[in-house]
C-alpha cells in the first residue's frame, strides 16, 4: 500500500508541476501581453475612424517593378509602416471582396490580397465589436499580404511582381459568384491575366494564364509569399505553435518553425513537388498552395532592413513559354479562421498533402482530433460546447470504466490486505528486507498486483491533455457559451470569490481570480481524496489534505471548459469508485473522513 502510495504522490507532484509553471509563468506573461493586445486594438479602432480622399499610385514599397533574376521580392528594403489603414487602402486603386465570410479588397499595385476581415468573428464575445481583421497593406503597422508574381530577365521584359499595376474590369467585384480576371501586358508584349475566384468561405484560387505572342521563347519563375510585419502579441505558449508551417512535397512531414528560430537563421526546405506554406496564428491562418505539379523551393525567413518582417514565400523552376504559345499557374490561397471541419473539408476537395495539419493537434493527434469529432458531433445535436464536453467525458468514461474497475478494485483488494500488512510490519519490524520479500508473497497469494492501480491514472494523464489542447487550440471553442456567466469556454472563469463572485464593486487581482467552477472543481477534488484512508504518515496526508486546494488556484487560469470538464470529471469518478468498492466488499472511506475533519482530538494527559 505504502509504495501504491508513492506513485500516486509521484504522479501528482508532476502535475503539480506541470499547474505550477503554467500559474507562475505563462499566465503574468499572458496577462501582461493581453493589456497589450487591448492597447493595440484600441489604436487600431482610431486608425480606422481615420479617413482621407486623396489616393497615390503606390503603396509604399520600395521593391522594384522588375525583380532582378534570382533575387526573390521580400529581400529589397521595404519602408517602415507609417500611416493607418485607412489611409493604407485609400491611397491605391482596389478590386473589392464581398462574400458571407470575408469583406475586403485586392490592391491592384501587385495584385495584392492585403485587406481581409472575416465577418464571422469578433475581437470579444460582444457582437458589437469590432470583427477581426487579417490582412492589412504593407505600410501599415500590423502589415499583412499574400503576394503571387514572377522572376524574369531580360528575355521576357518586365513580369508582375510588387509594384506591378495591374488592371480590372470597371466595377469589378470578387464574390463566391463572380470571379474577376486582372490583366497586365509588359514592355515585350507578353500578356499575363490573371484570374481570382473566392468560395463561400476562406480558399482564394488564383489562376494564370501567360500568353508568349512574340518569335522567341521567354523563361520565367513564379513565386509566391505571405509577409506579415509583426508576430502575434501574445506570447509563444507550449502547447500551440504560433510561426511557419508548411509541408514539402505531396509525401512530406510537417515543418513547423517559431519566429524566434527564423530570427535568428533562415530557414530553407528542401526542393519538391506539391505541399504548402504559411503561417499560423492561434486561431487564424494565412497558407499558399503552390501548383502542384511543379518543383518548388520554400524558406521561411526574417529582414530587418527598413520595416522589419517574417517571410514564408515559395519559387518554382523556370517556367518556359514558346512562341504563340501559353502556360497556365494555379495557386490556392487559404487567408482565414482554421475552421476543422472546413479545413478537412479542403484537404480532401483540392488533394493537398496533411493541410489539416494547419491546426496544431499536438502528439497525441490520434486522440486530440477524434476526441473533438466526438465533442464537434455533440455540439451540432445539442447547440452547446459546455453540454458536449460533459457528454464527452461520460464516453471517456465509460471508454476508461474497465481500466478504472481494475484500478478501484486494486484499491479495494489492498484495503482488505491493509490488516495482514500490519500483522507483517509487527512481525519483521525493521527487518526491511525480509518485509518486502513476505509482502511479495503476499501479494503473490492473493493474486494482488500493488501499481495496477497507478497505470488507468498513467494512461488518462494523456487524455487529459488531450481535451486541453482541443479546448485551447480549436476556434469552435472561442467565445463559445456555457450556461450562466460561462460566456467563453475557451477563457477563465471570470468570477472571483474575493469579491463575492461581482457581488463587491471592485475588481480583484489576476491571481486571485477564482471563480465558482474552480472552487467547484476543487471540492469535487477533495470528495474524491476522502474515498480513500487517509494516508499514515504525515507528509503524504498534508499532500492529500492541501492538493485540492493548490489545484483550485492553479486551474483558476485555465479555460473555463477545461475545468468544467475536470469537475465533472471528479464526479463521475467518485461515483464508479463507489459502486465498485461496494461490488468488492470494500469500506467506503468518506463519510468517516469527513467526520473525522470535524472530531475534536481528545487531549493527552501527561
Amino acid at each position: 500500500m505504502e509504495k501504491n502510495r508513492n506513485y500516486f504522490i509521484a504522479i501528482a507532484l508532476s502535475v503539480v508541476i506541470v499547474l505550477a509553471w503554467q500559474f507562475l509563468y505563462m499566465n503574468p506573461r499572458i496577462e501582461q501581453q493581453r493589456r497589450a493586445e487591448e492597447v493595440r486594438q484600441a489604436q487600431q479602432a482610431t486608425q480606422q475612424t481615420q479617413t482621407t480622399t486623396a489616393p497615390a499610385p503606390a503603396d509604399g514599397t520600395a521593391t522594384p517593378a522588375t525583380t532582378p533574376s534570382g533575387t526573390l521580392p521580400g529581400a529589397s528594403s521595404q519602408q517602415a509602416a507609417t500611416i493607418s489603414r485607412a489611409d493604407a487602402l485609400a491611397k491605391t486603386q482596389r478590386v473589392e471582396i464581398d462574400t458571407n465570410a470575408i469583406a475586403g479588397s485586392i490592391n491592384l499595385t501587385g495584385a495584392r490580397i492585403d485587406d481581409i476581415r472575416l465577418k464571422d468573428y469578433h475581437e470579444t464575445v460582444d457582437d458589437s465589436s469590432p470583427i477581426i481583421t487579417l490582412f492589412s497593406p504593407s505600410d501599415t503597422h500590423d502589415g499583412y499580404f499574400t503576394e503571387l508574381g514572377y522572376i524574369g530577365n531580360d528575355g521576357v521584359g518586365s513580369v508582375p511582381g510588387p509594384a506591378t499595376v495591374w488592371t480590372a474590369p470597371a466595377g469589378a467585384k470578387l464574390t463566391e459568384t463572380t470571379p474577376v480576371t486582372l490583366s497586365y501586358t509588359n514592355d515585350k508584349g507578353v500578356v499575363f491575366n490573371r484570374t481570382v475566384s473566392i468560395d463561400d468561405h476562406y480558399m482564394i484560387t488564383v489562376t494564370d494564364k501567360i500568353e508568349n505572342p512574340g518569335q522567341e521563347a521567354i523563361t520565367l519563375s513564379a513565386y509566391g509569399r505571405i509577409t506579415r510585419n509583426n508576430k502575434p502579441v501574445t506570447p509563444p505558449v507550449f502547447v500551440i505553435h504560433e510561426g511557419f508551417l508548411g509541408v514539402a512535397g505531396a509525401d512530406g512531414s510537417l515543418t513547423e518553425e517559431t519566429y524566434k528560430k527564423v530570427e535568428e537563421q533562415p530557414f530553407v526546405l528542401p526542393k519538391a513537388t506539391g505541399g504548402w506554406l504559411g503561417i499560423t496564428d492561434k486561431y487564424w491562418a494565412a497558407a499558399i498552395v503552390p501548383p502542384q505539379d511543379k518543383a518548388v523551393e520554400t524558406r521561411y525567413t526574417h529582414f530587418t532592413d527598413g520595416q522589419p518582417r517574417y517571410q514564408a514565400d515559395y519559387r518554382s523552376d523556370a517556367l518556359t513559354v514558346a512562341p504563340g504559345q501559353s502556360a497556365e499557374l494555379k495557386n490556392l490561397i487559404f487567408a482565414g479562421a482554421k475552421e476543422v471541419p472546413l479545413v478537412d473539408r479542403y484537404e480532401t476537395q483540392y488533394t493537398i498533402p496533411k493541410f489539416d495539419l494547419l491546426i496544431d493537434w499536438g502528439w497525441f493527434y490520434f486522440i486530440t482530433k477524434p476526441m473533438f469529432k466526438l465533442m464537434d458531433f455533440f455540439f451540432r445535436y445539442f447547440g452547446n460546447f459546455g453540454v458536449a464536453i460533459l457528454l464527452t467525458t461520460i464516453v471517456v468514461k465509460l471508454l476508461f470504466f474497465p481500466l478504472a474497475s481494475k484500478q478501484y478494485a486494486s484499491m479495494a483488494n489492498m484495503k482488505r490486505m491493509q490488516p495482514k500488512i500490519e500483522e507483517l510490519k509487527a512481525k519483521f519490524g525493521d527487518d526491511r528486507m525480509g518485509m518486502q520479500q513476505a509482502m511479495m508473497q503476499l501479494y503473490k497469494e492473493e493474486k494482488i498486483n500493488p501499481i495496477a492501480g497507478c497505470w488507468p491514472m498513467l494512461l488518462q494523464i494523456p487524455v487529459f491533455f488531450a481535451l486541453y489542447k482541443v479546448i485551447y487550440v480549436t476556434i469552435e471553442m472561442r467565445h463559445a457559451p456555457f450556461f450562466g456567466w460561462i460566456h467563453d469556454l475557451s477563457a477563465p472563469d471570470p468570477t472571483s470569490l474575493f469579491n463575492l463572485f461581482g457581488l463587491l464593486p471592485y475588481d480583484v487581482p489576476h491571481f486571485l481570480m477564482i471563480g465558482v467552477w474552480p472552487i467547484i472543481m476543487g471540492i469535487t477534488m477533495f470528495l474524491q481524496m476522502r474515498m480513500n484512508p487517509t494516508p499514515p504518515d504525515p507528509t503524504q496526508a498534508m499532500i492529500f489534505t492541501w492538493m485540492p486546494l493548490i489545484f483550485t488556484f492553479m486551474l483558476a487560469s485555465f479555460p473555463a471548459g477545461l475545468v468544467i470538464y475536470w469537475a465533472w470529471n471528479n464526479t463521475l469518478s467518485i461515483s464508479q469508485q463507489a459502486v465498485i468498492m461496494k461490488r468488492h466488499g470494500a469500506k467506503i472511506e468518506l463519510f468517516d473522513n469527513l467526520k473525522g475533519l470535524f472530531k475534536r482530538k481528545p487531549v493527552q494527559s501527561k
